[in-house]
């Protein structure tokens, strides 16, 4: 408005000068009005584009796919993954599978692939401080090679998502690896698996609404149809972990399989199935079924696993299994009514077909819990309790209190 006013004021003395005085006074009041207009565009541009520029900052930090962190020390990223198929898929894309080892992406790095469930943690404070001594462990022992990446999968909700992205900027920070982070939505998994497992969710589950109740509890069992089958190898691993060693040595373990074998996994080292197995043990008390080491079947603990998908597709044995008649039936002929989710159904198809599971070393999952001692199993308890030679791994299973280094 002030230049307006300036204007005017100048075209109303316009009358009283001679024409060379009008045209110097006119070219006056056009430099002003330039001088204020182009400087005000300027400002205008420039103001804009910082906004602009903030705006798609803003955006890139908080974006679904953005990347968690960049270590300059690295040549790959970390990655995160939204809910869907593409984003999956191309997140556990390899090519030229070496066998026993890891994948191998169109780049040629040898891909490491871990998984790990990470639901609910954004309300636990217990699960969250499971992570982070999960994960600074993991970091403080991993190596890898040149050309190697670790690979990890969080299968989660929405919430823990986000919590789980600015924690592993802290906990990735030191590592001296190559790693990609993948998250996988928890809702877009069970939708697919609940068609496969439903019919074993009744007799593996503590009840409805229970937390193993959910199909997604159940993903170990069923991951070779629900992965891209370009993903032939990964372990599957609980937050409740404490690494002792380097994680990458664990995958060497795939080596140790013995032909029909698809999964490596530790033995329970509780009664667990002792007492689970009770009538089946009652109606054949010669049975080795729920016995403890070296010559009984104490079962399994889910707490480690080692998952050779591309064994699981081929194997017609362990697909039969997953049947609902031939689940049914293996839980009646052994009297089997568990509340632990997979560990469950590989414990009975183990009983039956010992043939389809590696044994781990007890080091791999050193289990802390000694819950049944104290209900009902003392006597017997240090049979199943007791693990000879090194930790790998420590797992504090039911809140157990896991040893300082």
């Amino acid at each position: 408005m002030g230049i307006l006013r300036l204007v005017a004021r100048i075209m109303g003395r316009i009358s009283t000068f001679r024409s060379y005085q009008f045209v110097l006074l006119l070219a006056a009041a056009l430099a002003v009005v330039a001088f204020y207009y182009f400087g005000s565009e300027r400002q205008n541009f420039s103001s804009t584009t910082k906004r602009i520029k903030h705006t798609q900052a803003s955006h890139n930090a908080n974006r679904n796919d953005a990347d968690l962190t960049v270590d300059t020390r690295l040549s790959h990223p970390v990655g995160s993954e939204e809910q869907g198929e593409e984003e999956r898929d191309e997140g556990g894309e390899s090519k030229g599978l070496r066998p026993r080892k890891g994948d191998s992406d169109r780049a040629g790095d040898q891909r490491y692939h871990a998984l790990m469930m990470f639901t609910k943690v954004d309300k636990s404070r217990s699960l969250q401080d499971k992570f982070r001594v999960a994960m600074l462990s993991m970091v403080q022992h991993g190596h890898f090679m040149e050309g190697e990446v670790l690979v990890l999968h969080f299968v989660s909700d929405q919430a823990s998502k986000e919590l789980g992205e600015r924690m592993l900027q802290e906990f990735l920070l030191d590592a001296t690896f190559k790693y990609e982070v993948l998250f996988h939505d928890v809702v877009a998994l069970t939708q697919k698996l609940f068609p496969i497992v439903e019919a074993m969710q009744k007799h593996f589950s503590a009840g409805s609404g229970a937390y193993y109740s959910d199909a997604i509890f159940f993903l170990s069992v069923a991951m070779h149809h629900i992965m891209p089958e370009s993903l032939t190898r990964i372990v599957q691993l609980d937050l409740d972990l404490k690494y002792r060693t380097n994680i990458r040595d664990l995958f060497q373990e795939f080596d140790q399989f013995p032909p029909e074998a698809v999964i490596g996994i530790a033995r329970e080292m509780q009664p667990v199935y002792r007492h689970t197995f009770w009538q089946y043990r009652k109606e054949n008390p010669q049975t080795r079924v729920g016995d403890p080491p070296p010559d009984g079947r104490p079962g399994f603990n889910s707490g480690v696993m080692l998952l050779d998908l591309g064994a699981m597709r081929d194997s017609a044995l362990y697909n039969q299994l997953l049947e609902p008649s031939n689940v049914a039936k293996l839980a009646d002929q052994y009297r089997f009514r568990g509340h632990l989710g997979d560990q469950d159904f590989f414990t009975m198809i183990g009983m039956e077909h010992p043939e389809l599971f590696y044994s781990l070393a007890c080091g791999w999952n050193r289990q802390l819990c000694t819950w049944w001692r104290d209900h009902g199993y003392g006597d017997v308890f240090q049979m199943y309790y007791r693990c000879v030679g090194r930790v790998y791994i420590y797992h504090g299973n039911c809140n157990s209190p896991i040893p300082d280094d």
